[in-house]
C-alpha cells in the first residue's frame, strides 16, 4: 500500500522517521511530506497542493494526517484519487469555518494546560514554540532522548491555516478513519471521539499515549494503522 504521511503544526516530514521503518517492514511504500508551514502567505489549499504534487499519478494512496493536517488531507482528496483518509489526533474541518472559530465553539483544545508558555512571535503571524511547551503539549511521554531530538527540529508555524475559513467545500466521498490518542494534551480526546462519530460516521480507534505516537510508540502505532489501510 502507498501511504502518505502529512505532519501537523511546527513539525516536518522528519517527525515520521521512527514510524516509517515500521510501516516499510510491513510492506508499505511510505512518502513523508514537508509542508511549507513557515510561509505566512500559504494556507490549507497550498499545503494540499504540495501533498497532491508529491503523489505519483498512478498511485491511490492512504493519507495519514496528524493534528493540523486534518485540515489539509480532505482537500487533497478533492484534487486527486485517494484510497482512504486517516485522521491521527487531528482537526476535522467544518467547511467555510476557521479552525480558530471551531476552537471557540467546540472543546477541541487539550484539557491539561502546559505549565510553561514558550511562544515566540517571529512576525507576520508566524510563531515558534519553545522546547518545554512543545514537550508538554506534543510528546510528554517521550524519552528525554526522543524529546530532545524532536524539539531540535521543530519549525515556525504560520497561523493562516488556523485563522482562514476552511477552503473545504464539502466532505469528500472517501472512506475515513480516526485515531484518538488517549493521553493527548494538545487535542481533547473526548472531542475527537465525538467528532469522529458525528462528522466521519466512524467509530474511532484508540492508542495510549500523547499527541505524537509516531515518536513515542511507533511500533504500536504501525500495528494499529495497518488494518485501517485496507
Amino acid at each position: 500500500m502507498d501511504v502518505v504521511l502529512v505532519h501537523g503544526s511546527y513539525h516536518g516530514g522528519w517527525c515520521w522517521d521512527r514510524l516509517r521503518p515500521e510501516l516499510e517492514a510491513r510492506g508499505h511504500r511510505v512518502t513523508q511530506i514537508d509542508l511549507p508551514i513557515s510561509d505566512p502567505t500559504l494556507g490549507a489549499s497550498e499545503y494540499a497542493d504540495v501533498v497532491a504534487a508529491a503523489i505519483p499519478e498512478t498511485s491511490e494512496p492512504v493519507l495519514v494526517g496528524h493534528s493540523m493536517a486534518g485540515l489539509v488531507i480532505p482537500l487533497v482528496a478533492e484534487r486527486r484519487p485517494v484510497r482512504r483518509l486517516v485522521f491521527l489526533a487531528a482537526f476535522l474541518a467544518v467547511p467555510g469555518v476557521s479552525a480558530n472559530d471551531q476552537r471557540t465553539a467546540e472543546p477541541i483544545d487539550g484539557t491539561v494546560p502546559p505549565k510553561t508558555a514558550e511562544w515566540t512571535a517571529v512576525g507576520d503571524d508566524v510563531w515558534m514554540v519553545g522546547p518545554n511547551t512543545a514537550t508538554e503539549l506534543f510528546f510528554h511521554d517521550a524519552t528525554p532522548e526522543v524529546a530532545a531530538w524532536a524539539v531540535a527540529r521543530l519549525r515556525a508555524q504560520a497561523y493562516k491555516v488556523i485563522n482562514e475559513p476552511s477552503p473545504l467545500r464539502r466532505w469528500p466521498k472517501v472512506e475515513s478513519a480516526y485515531v484518538v490518542c488517549r493521553d493527548d494534551r494538545a487535542l481533547n480526546p473526548a472531542w475527537a471521539r465525538t467528532a469522529a462519530r458525528d462528522r466521519l460516521g466512524v467509530e474511532p480507534v484508540e492508542i495510549d499515549g500523547s499527541h505524537s505516537p509516531f515518536m513515542t510508540r511507533p511500533g504500536e502505532l504501525a500495528t494499529l494503522l495497518e488494518p485501517l489501510f485496507v
